[in-house]
C-alpha cells in the first residue's frame, strides 16, 4: 500500500511504513470533511465563518427551507430584486432563529457593501474632478461621535425583529451579535423594557438591525429617538405568544410605521385562525412553510408523568428527581410568581443551587440570573412561563413541570428548553388529580400520551387515570380552544362521577351518570343569548334535584310540597285576579315580588 504526496507539482509514491510514527501525528488516512451546507445556501462568507465558529456546519430542516425563500431573488434586466413574505411554523429548538437572522443579515451586509462601494466611487469621482481643476483633493468626512448630544441623529434601522418577551429578545440579539462577529460595519441593538433609556438610545446609534419588544420600541419611536420608516425587513417572532400577551394593537401600529418595507416574516407555533387574521393584515400574499407542527413528537425528549396526591407529595417527587446525579442543569416551571418564589426558597434551604425568575423581578436581576445560568453558576432555575421561550442553554438536561401551564401549547415550549439542537433531554411533569383535565388537554394538543410512571416508595394513594378516555387524542378541534373530545368522562359511570355531555359542543348533555342524581342541563336552561350573556348563564327555572324536592326558586319552601314563600299569606304564588276571567296570574319574578292576597 502506498500513499502519494504532492511535491512541487509532482506526485511521488512513498511507502506507508516509511512514515515516522509519533504520538501526536495525525492519521494518514483521514475521512474527507463534509462540505459546509451553509456555503451551498449562497450566504456571505463572513456569516458562514461565524456559523462555523459556533460549531455548526450543516443547516437544519427549517433553515434549508426558509433561507432560500427569504433571500432576495436576483434582479434581471429592468426588474429589481423581489422578496417573498413568509409564514413559518416550526418546532421549538429547531433553529428557526438562525433561519430568519441569516438571510436578513446577508441582505443587510450586501446593501452595506454596495453603499460603501458607491461612496468610494463618488469620492474618487470628486478627486478626479478636483485634479482636473488643479485643486487639492477633498478630505473624507470624519465619523462623528454618536455619544455626543450635538451629533445625535435618530437611527433608521434597516431590519426590525419584534419579540413578545424580554428574554426572547435578548436571546435573539445575542445570536445576531454572534453571527456578525466577522462583519465589519454591521451593528445590532437590543431594545427591551426595564433598562435605562439613555443606555439604549446610545446603543441605537448607527444600528442596522434592531431586536425589540413592542412596548419599549414604541416608547422610543413616540419620543423621536428612533425612526422606523426606513425598515425594509420586519420579523415577528412567536406571533402566537404576541397575541396572548395583548400586543395586537402594538403590532398594528408597528405595521403602519413600517408600511414601506420589502419583506415580512412571521414565525408562530401554529397557523391558528387568529394568526391567519394577523397575517392578512400585515403581510402580502404570504407563503406558508410548515416544518414541524406542535403535534409531532419530540423524538429526542423523553416525557414522563408522575401523579401526586397533594402538593407535599409533588414536593417529595421533585426532591427525589433533583438529587439525581445525571442532572447537569434544570428548569423547574411553576404556575404563579408566588409559587415560583416559594419553591426557589424551599430548594435553597434544602441545599440546592436554585434561583427564581419571573416577570415581577427587575430586568437587571433577571439578566444577571440568566447570565449565571448560561455560565453554569446556577444549577436549577425556578421560573414561570416567562422562561418558556427564549432560553437556549445547551447544558439544560431536565425540565420539570411542577405547576402545569395555563395553555396546552405552552407545554411544548416548556419542554423545548431541553433537548435543543438534536441533544437528548428529559421532561418530567407532576400532576394532581384535579389537574387531570389539563393533562388530557396537553395530550390532545400534542396528539401523544404522556407515559405515567411511579417511584418505589412514593406511589400515589389515589387511583389515577392511565390515559385520556373516550374519543382518544385529537378531540373535536385538536390544538384549538375546544380540543377536548366530545363526551368528556371523568372517572367513568361510577357513583358520583360526571358522565360527559358534549360540553365542548352544545353544552346540553347529561351530567348525571348512572345514578340519576342530576338532570341534564338542556332540561332546565333555554340557552338563548340575551343581552350578551353567555349561554351558560341564562336564568330560568332550574331542574329539580333528586326525588320530588322543590326548585330553589321557591325560597324557603319545605321539601316535598310547593308552599308559598311566606306561610303567613296562606296562598300559593298563583291566584285568581278579579276581572281577569278566572285566569291565574303568576308573577314573573317571585323572588323580587312575593304573592299578594286577592283581597
Amino acid at each position: 500500500m502506498t500513499d502519494t504526496f504532492e511535491v512541487m507539482g509532482e506526485f511521488t509514491p512513498v511507502e506507508s511504513h516509511s512514515l515516522p510514527e509519533t504520538n501526536d501525528s495525525a492519521p494518514v488516512n483521514q475521512e474527507p470533511e463534509a462540505p459546509n451546507g451553509f456555503v451551498e445556501l449562497d450566504l456571505a462568507p463572513e456569516l458562514v465563518r461565524a456559523v462555523k465558529d459556533l460549531g455548526y456546519t450543516q443547516p437544519t430542516t427549517v433553515q434549508l427551507k426558509v433561507i432560500p425563500l427569504a433571500l432576495p431573488a436576483k434582479a434581471s434586466g429592468d426588474k429589481a430584486a423581489s422578496y417573498i413574505d413568509l409564514m413559518v411554523s416550526s418546532q421549538t429548538g429547531s433553529g428557526k432563529t438562525a433561519a430568519f437572522l441569516l438571510p436578513v443579515l446577508h441582505t443587510l451586509l450586501a446593501q452595506l457593501a454596495q453603499a460603501e462601494e458607491d461612496e468610494r466611487a463618488e469620492y474618487e469621482k470628486s478627486v478626479a474632478v478636483a485634479a482636473a481643476k488643479g485643486e487639492a483633493p477633498p478630505k473624507r468626512s470624519k465619523r462623528k461621535d454618536p455619544t455626543n448630544p450635538r451629533n445625535f441623529k435618530a437611527p433608521t434601522p434597516g431590519a426590525l425583529i419584534v419579540c413578545p418577551t424580554r428574554e426572547l429578545a435578548q436571546q435573539v440579539a445575542h445570536d445576531a451579535i454572534d453571527l456578525v462577529q466577522h462583519c465589519r460595519g454591521l451593528r445590532v441593538a437590543n431594545i427591551v423594557g426595564g433598562m435605562p433609556y439613555q443606555l439604549q438610545i446610545a446603543k441605537l446609534q448607527n444600528a442596522n438591525l434592531v431586536v425589540a419588544t413592542p412596548g419599549r420600541l414604541l416608547d422610543l419611536q413616540r419620543s423621536m429617538q428612533i425612526k422606523l420608516d426606513q425598515v425594509q425587513f420586519l420579523v415577528v417572532d412567536e406571533a402566537d405568544r404576541m397575541l396572548d400577551l395583548g400586543f395586537s394593537d402594538d403590532l398594528a401600529e408597528i405595521n403602519q410605521l413600517t408600511i414601506g418595507r420589502k419583506q415580512t416574516m412571521m414565525f408562530s407555533a401554529t397557523f391558528a385562525p387568529r394568526i391567519q387574521q394577523l397575517a392578512a393584515r400585515v403581510m402580502r400574499e404570504p407563503q406558508r412553510v410548515t416544518i414541524d407542527n406542535p403535534q409531532e413528537k419530540h423524538v429526542n425528549i423523553k416525557q414522563v408523568l408522575f401523579w401526586a396526591d397533594n402538593a407535599q407529595h409533588k414536593r417529595k417527587l421533585l426532591d427525589h428527581w433533583l438529587r439525581d446525579t445525571g442532572i447537569n442543569q434544570a428548569i423547574v416551571f411553576a404556575s404563579t410568581q408566588i409559587e415560583c418564589d416559594g419553591l426557589a426558597n424551599d430548594l435553597q434551604q434544602d441545599g440546592f443551587d436554585a434561583v427564581a425568575l419571573h416577570g415581577a423581578l427587575s430586568q437587571g436581576l433577571r439578566n444577571r440570573r440568566l447570565m449565571a445560568l448560561r455560565q453554569g453558576q446556577v444549577q436549577i432555575l425556578v421560573a414561570t412561563d416567562v422562561a418558556a421561550r427564549g432560553i437556549d442553554v445547551p447544558t439544560i438536561t431536565h425540565v420539570f413541570n411542577f405547576g402545569l401551564p395555563m395553555k396546552a401549547e405552552d407545554y411544548t415550549h416548556r419542554i423545548g428548553r431541553t433537548g435543543r439542537a438534536g441533544r437528548d433531554g428529559l421532561a418530567i411533569t407532576f400532576a394532581e388529580m384535579r389537574d387531570r383535565r389539563k393533562i388530557f388537554d396537553i395530550e390532545a394538543y400534542t396528539r401523544q400520551p404522556i407515559k405515567a410512571e411511579v417511584i418505589p416508595g412514593l406511589e400515589p394513594k389515589q387511583r389515577m387515570p392511565d390515559s385520556r378516555p373516550g374519543a382518544g387524542f385529537g378531540g373535536r378541534n385538536a390544538g384549538g380552544r375546544d380540543s377536548r373530545p366530545q363526551g368528556r368522562n371523568f372517572g367513568g359511570p361510577r357513583e358520583g362521577g360526571f358522565a360527559g355531555g358534549n360540553r365542548g359542543n352544545d353544552r346540553g348533555g347529561d351530567r348525571g351518570g348512572e345514578r340519576g342524581g342530576f338532570a341534564g342541563r338542556s332540561e332546565g336552561f333555554s340557552y338563548e343569548r340575551k343581552g350578551g350573556f353567555n349561554d351558560r348563564f341564562n336564568y330560568g327555572p332550574k331542574p329539580a334535584p333528586r326525588g320530588d324536592f322543590a326548585p330553589r326558586g321557591d325560597f324557603g319552601a319545605p321539601r316535598g310540597d310547593f308552599a308559598a314563600r311566606k306561610p303567613a299569606f296562606g296562598k300559593p304564588p298563583g291566584f285568581a285576579k278579579p276581572g281577569n276571567g278566572g285566569k291565574v296570574f303568576v308573577p314573573r319574578d317571585a323572588k323580587k315580588r312575593p304573592a299578594r292576597n286577592a283581597d
